[in-house]
């Protein structure tokens, strides 16, 4: 759902403890994102501005973002205009989703230079602008906005900023008894139902919001309504602004039960029969409702192309493998091809150069039954004999070779599924990690990049969630963290879980001592983490460190195991989002 103008007004009021607090530093980690580090009244804290076409927002977050090598243009100008510069004011204007960052900074002359940082919340058409306030005039947008795209407004550097074009609605929160009865009266008589009029009359009310007023109203929803429903709608449309206005806010998470939908806002959802999750900021709920969507749509665009790469790999690996079948099955007649060599040597005699087929008795089978065998007329009864050997020959030698050939496939199957799994749930820095290994296994070329080079004898970051036991459990979300957390980090008593014959992470429990409540939530942890996330009853095969061992030239995050034991579970999303965690090096 969408971010509205109550959900926006609660955030402007949350963010005003940043008034007067220091931009120390400003990164872009995507074309639409812009996280700012602010310092204020002793604290520090991130402000994420998003201008994603998907997923606008607004919020502190606690997110971690990996930021490109190369800062983005808009980010360079960002940083010149704005960082080390103290937020002047945070505005709405209106109930629009439109609100202004004034920010004071002093310029390379020591003068004091002030500009604005407007973020525009409108669905696909959101936008993220540095104007020079006194002369109106745009800097940058994060997004371009050519007159081949719109004629009514430009967003490019040097041109004259304008506002979205205004809807012409009142402002709910300026609205008397007397507006409103007016307004809604409007919509009797056409056939509108409640809401509609609601959203058709006032600015800053998504759907969601005017059905819950009109619910709480105990107006009937999606149908006409009379002149009766006026005043119990404007009993329900003064509580809601009311509380906005006095900073009541509850910001709140449903998930429908009927649909598994989830739907977040300010204030409580009574329409909605479903489980409730209450935060105590506006921006907590925000980071819990958008985080994981905005960041798997980042990941998946990043992504799309390692993923058409693996596919295409593994498809050609399981073509490649049913074609090695065919021969394994043909090689299995090797021995048919000597019974039938030493046939024609005992019986050569009867044989002559031309002869197209040769009759013989064949004393292999106890019956001694005549059997016909194909010659080639252009060779002499003992070339044709050896012709059969040669083949015999050719087949065994190939039956080795191709049960080599199909355990490698196999392997390379296995390891593609793997990488597929682990893009499947991977996050920014997971999928640079991935695309290098690819890069060193020979799947993609080495990406030349300006700056430092990570080295390959760094630690990587691994995710650590700590067990309601306080035992650290360290999982592994790509090959490269696999073999870290496995062959570096672990010790021989510590204890290693894997999904049973399914693509997985590599968990590890970080202590010789813990409970069954420790080990059942490490073992949700490598299911949860592994293509058999959706399922139920998932196989997870657990045994110590010193029993795992990484065979001599094998694949990044292959290993084999013994002394195994199995447990089943079926992976619980809410036990590890509930779970602490943290990143370690």
């Amino acid at each position: 759902m969408a971010l509205d103008g109550l959900v926006l007004h609660a955030i402007v009021h949350e963010l005003q403890e940043c008034v007067g607090g220091r931009i120390n530093k400003i990164h872009q980690p995507t074309g639409s994102d812009v996280v700012m580090q602010i310092r204020a009244r002793g604290r520090s804290l991130k402000l994420l501005l998003s201008a994603n076409p998907t997923y606008p927002r607004m919020h502190v977050t606690e997110g971690q973002y990996l930021n490109p090598q190369e800062a983005p243009m808009f980010c360079m100008l960002l940083r010149k205009h704005c960082e080390g510069g103290i937020i002047d004011s945070i505005e709405q204007v209106g109930l629009e989703r439109i609100v202004h960052f004034r920010v004071r900074q002093r310029d390379e002359l020591g003068d004091v230079s002030t500009k604005t940082i407007v973020v525009e919340i409108m669905g696909r058409h959101s936008n993220l602008i540095l104007m020079d306030p006194s002369t109106g005039t745009i800097l940058d947008g994060i997004h371009h906005v050519t007159p081949a795209i719109s004629s009514y407004r430009i967003v490019m550097p040097g041109s004259a900023y304008a506002e979205p074009p205004a809807q012409d609605k009142a402002n709910p929160l300026d609205t008397s008894e007397a507006v409103f009865r007016r307004s809604m009266s409007a919509g009797i008589g056409e056939d509108a139902a409640p809401e509609k009029q609601m959203l058709a009359s006032f600015s800053g009310l998504s759907p969601l919001a005017a059905r819950e007023i009109v619910y709480r109203s105990g107006t009937r929803l999606g149908v006409p309504y009379g002149e009766d429903a006026l005043a119990p709608l404007w009993q329900s449309f003064r509580s809601v602004t009311d509380a906005v206005r006095e900073r009541r806010y509850s910001p709140v998470i449903v998930e429908e039960t009927k649909t598994g939908k989830l739907f977040f806002s300010v204030m409580e959802l009574t329409q909605i029969e479903g489980e409730s999750r209450l935060f105590p900021t506006v921006s907590e709920c925000l980071e819990s409702y958008f985080g994981d969507k905005a960041e798997r749509d980042t990941v998946k665009q990043r992504a799309a192309d390692l993923v058409k790469l693996l596919q295409n790999e593994k498809a050609k690996n399981i073509k490649k493998m049913d074609k090695l079948r065919e021969t394994k099955e043909e090689a299995k007649d090797a021995d048919r091809f000597r019974i039938m060599g030493e046939l024609l040597t005992a019986h050569l005699h009867q044989i002559r150069k031309g002869d197209k087929e040769a009759v013989v008795v064949n004393y292999y089978e106890e019956a001694q039954p005549q059997q016909s065998i194909a010659l080639d007329p252009l060779l002499t009864p003992s070339e044709n004999a050896q012709r059969y050997f040669k083949r015999y020959t050719k087949s065994k030698n190939s039956l080795a070779y191709v049960e080599e050939q199909m355990s490698q496939t196999e392997m390379e199957i296995q390891y593609l599924s793997s990488l597929l799994q682990q893009l499947g749930s991977a996050s920014m820095r997971d999928i640079a990690e991935i695309r290098d290994e690819l890069a060193e296994q020979g799947y993609v070329r080495e990406r030349h990049t300006k700056g430092k080079r990570k080295k390959k004898t760094d630690k990587p970051s691994v995710a650590c969630f700590t067990s309601s036991e306080g035992v650290p459990i360290y999982v592994g979300k790509n090959n490269t963290q696999n073999d870290y957390v496995t062959n570096r980090l672990a010790s021989a008593g510590d204890t290693w879980l894997h999904t049973k014959d399914i693509p997985g992470s590599h968990v590890v429990i970080r202590s010789q001592s813990f409970g069954e409540a420790t080990l059942h939530e490490a073992a949700q942890l490598a299911a949860y983490f592994s293509q058999a996330k959706e399922s139920s009853s998932v196989p997870v095969d657990y045994t110590l460190i010193r029993h795992v061992h990484k065979p001599s030239g094998a694949k990044p995050g292959f290993v084999i195991y013994e002394q195994q034991k199995t447990l089943f579970v079926t992976p619980d999303d809410q036990l590890i989002k509930q779970m602490p965690q943290t990143v370690k090096a």
